[in-house]
This record gives structure tokens, sequence and C-alpha cells, in this order.
């Protein structure tokens, strides 16, 4: 196996010391890290040495909320509440996506975040078998899976969970292990409790994580409490969803109580700032879920919400905002939401052990930060640079399992001119 070696760099470890390398070097041989440290004398033992010259070398970005499809609706209905944004705009549109409207939306959103940092993403959609083969061939490492709205026949309710199992058995593990799958029931609102119910005992079966959006709006919240006389926690809770490893997207309208329920059983949390404040749906109590020991993540929602796949704006905006919002400065300090980003973004993942820092024998899962940038310096703080003043076009070269994505801002895995032209032409075929 080929052994590089990242020289001469600004190492951003993001590990329990929250260590920065100057001068510093990683090494991997393959796709797993053999060297963090300071830049050796004797490089002899590597095929490649690649000097950094200062550059910034981080853990790559985890997004763990998102629908990669959905980037060929970007800025089509912008400025609406999320209830009419879905199903007057959002819903009848994508009512009309086949697997190829899906392959090249999933391919314009896998370029932006190749270009924008992130190595790995959570996606939860329907055509998966289309977005698991542009991961594959991309490189990109996912946690996908089969999103299901229940708002159906029960006959359509048990082909999506037939769908949804065979995806699980053909995909979980694959692409070297950089494919792996989750169960989604869409929300508690879009699903029957005997709908998720199934769902948690198939997720039981295969051993697989749930993520589920949840108290995303007010009117979610009111209309679980109309439906079946409880908030979405007590919910869900009582169906047996926090039973099996659970990630939510959004969390954002929660009682001090519910905090303490998903903290006891360790649920994890997709925090989608930007989303969430252009669709007016709310500010997640984030301060107080992290007090209680919630892994709270970053994650962009879609780009037809956001409307883009750059992490680099919701960990500006997610270590901004909470000072803001609750009269208090260090909130979320940059520290903290650095490790949103990467460290609690591997457990959203439930992939702790293998990503989100950067550490001997783990993936080699990296960005490289073009430092050379007069946003850097003076170069006091590399983590407050990164979190502060830094963009994700800052990107020049991203890795995934040791091999190169990106390099020196050049796309090696996807022709982007051809997925512009496809995405675009697969738009145009839409009625609207």
């Amino acid at each position: 196996m080929k052994k590089t070696m990242l020289t001469h760099a600004t190492v951003i470890t993001a590990n329990d010391q929250n260590e920065v390398i100057q001068d510093g070097a990683v090494g991997f041989e393959g796709a797993g890290i053999t060297y963090v440290g300071p830049t050796p004398d004797d490089l002899s033992g590597y095929d490649e040495v690649i000097d950094l010259k200062g550059d910034y070398v981080l853990p790559g970005f985890i997004n763990t909320h998102g629908h990669a499809g959905m980037s060929l609706l970007r800025g089509y209905a912008d400025d609406l509440p999320l209830q009419q944004w879905l199903e007057d705009k959002m819903w009848p549109l994508e009512a009309q996506f086949t697997s190829e409207h899906v392959k090249w939306g999933t391919y314009i959103s896998l370029i932006e975040m190749i270009r924008t940092g992130t190595t790995t993403f959570v996606d939860m959609y329907d055509h998966m078998d289309e977005v698991a083969k542009a991961v594959q061939a991309s490189g990109m490492r996912a946690r996908l899976c089969r999103g299901m709205i229940g708002l159906c026949s029960e006959e359509e309710r048990q082909a999506k969970l037939r769908d949804a199992v065979s995806f699980a058995r053909e995909w979980h593990n694959q692409a070297d292990g950089r494919v792996t799958v989750m169960m989604a029931p869409h929300a508690p609102y879009t699903c029957p409790p005997e709908f998720i119910t199934q769902i948690v005992e198939k997720a039981e079966e295969l051993s697989l994580p749930i993520h589920i959006h949840m108290s995303e709006t007010e009117w979610e919240v009111g209309q679980n409490v109309k439906d079946y006389g409880v908030r979405p926690v007590a919910h869900l809770e009582k169906l047996g969803v926090f039973n099996r490893p659970t990630l939510l997207a959004h969390a954002v309208h929660l009682t001090d109580e519910e905090i303490d329920v998903l903290a006891n059983y360790h649920v994890k949390v997709s925090h989608n700032v930007v989303s969430n404040l252009k669709l007016a749906s709310g500010v997640a109590p984030v301060p107080k879920m992290l007090a209680k020991g919630i892994h709270v993540s970053l994650g962009t929602d879609s780009s037809a919400s956001n409307n883009n796949l750059n992490l680099f704006e919701e960990l500006k905006l997610a270590a901004i905002l909470h000072k803001g919002v609750n009269n208090d400065p260090v909130a979320v300090p940059a520290e903290e939401a650095l490790r949103m980003a990467t460290r609690y973004g591997a457990e959203g993942v439930f992939q702790p052990d293998t990503l989100g820092t950067i550490e001997t024998g783990k993936q080699a899962d990296l960005i490289v930060l073009d430092s050379h940038q007069a946003h850097f310096h003076p170069a006091h703080d590399p983590v407050s640079h990164v979190v502060y003043a830094a963009n994700g076009r800052d990107v020049k070269d991203t890795i995934v399992a040791g091999s190169f994505l990106m390099r020196n801002r050049e796309l090696l895995t996807v022709d982007e001119e051809r997925v512009i032209f496809e995405a675009n032409r697969m738009f145009q075929q839409l009625k609207r």
C-alpha cells in the first residue's frame, strides 16, 4: 500500500486534548492514519511526501443530515413556512423524481461537499441505490437511509419498508466500508405509530441505527399533541425508537425534561442551524443539550432549504448564534463548535472509533486549508481562524480513506462539467 506523509503543516487534531501541532505531519498508509506528530527528519520510508508549507490539516467535516438529491430544487421555492414549502412546492416536484433525477442531484451535492471539506454525510431520501452508487464512484463516505413517509396506503408503506430493508442488506458496509446504512421513518407527524414500530423492529433485526426528523417546528409539536396526546419525545420513547441508537434531525423545540430524556438514551442530534433559520423553524437549545452531554453535530439539510452544503457556514453560525440568543459569549466556544463538525459528527454517524479526529489508527479522512491568505493571519489561534474566519472555499485538498478526491482544488473523481449539465437538464424535465 502507498505510504503518504503530509509535512510542515498546522495539524488541528480535534482530539481529546484539542491538540494543535505546529510544523506537524500526518502520515497514512492505505486508508488509515499511521503517524501524527512533528514533521520527522527521516522521510525515506514514504512513497510520497507533500510539503504543505504551514497549511492547515483537519479531520474531514461530517454533515449529519441532508437530502442530496434535492439539490435540483436549490432556489426553486424560497422564503416560505416549512409546511407550505413542503406541501405546495417540494413534495409535488419530488413526486416527479426518477432515479436519474436523484442521481444527478446527488452528484451536484457531492461536488459541493468535496469542494467545501465534507468527507462524510448522512442522507435520507428515495432511490437510494443511485445515491449509494454515486458515493461509491466519488470516493466519499456516507450513512445512507431510505426515508419513509407514511402518509399513504398500508400497501405503499409496506413497499417502502421492504425497499428500505433491501437497500440496507445490499449496501451496508459496502464500498470498502465507506457506505453504511440507517433506518429512517421520516418524522412522527408523517408516519403512523404502528409504521414507526415496524421500522424499529426492522432496525433491531438488522442491528442498524435510526435517523428521524423530530420537533423541527412548533406546529409539528402541537400536531403530535393533538394526534397522540404527547409531545414527540415521549411519543418516540413510547414507540421504542430510542432503544436503538438514534440520530435526530433538528430537535428545535424541546423542553428541559425532554433534553434529559434524550441524554438518558444517549440520543444524537443534528443541528441544522441555517435551514432552521431560513424556514423560521426556530433556534435549537444547543447549549442546554451540550451541557447535558448530548452529542450535537452539524447538518446542512438539503440545498433546497439552506441553500448550500458548505458546512463552514453551519460551523460559524453554530458558534455565534447561540452567543447572541443566550446573551452569553461563551455559549458555544470555537473549540466546541469545531467538535460539532468533527468528533460529534463521528458520534452522530455512530463511528467515533474510526472518524472525527486525526489520530493513529483512524481513517485518513482529511482536509487541507490554504492558510496562505490574509484572513488566516496573524496566526494567533488556528482553531479560532477555522471557526470564525475560514470558508469552505479555502479547502484545497479533500482526502477520504487515504485517497485524494480533490487536490489543489482539482476534482479527481467526479466530472463537474457533465454533472452541472445533467442536473440542469433533469430540472427542466419537471412540470412546475
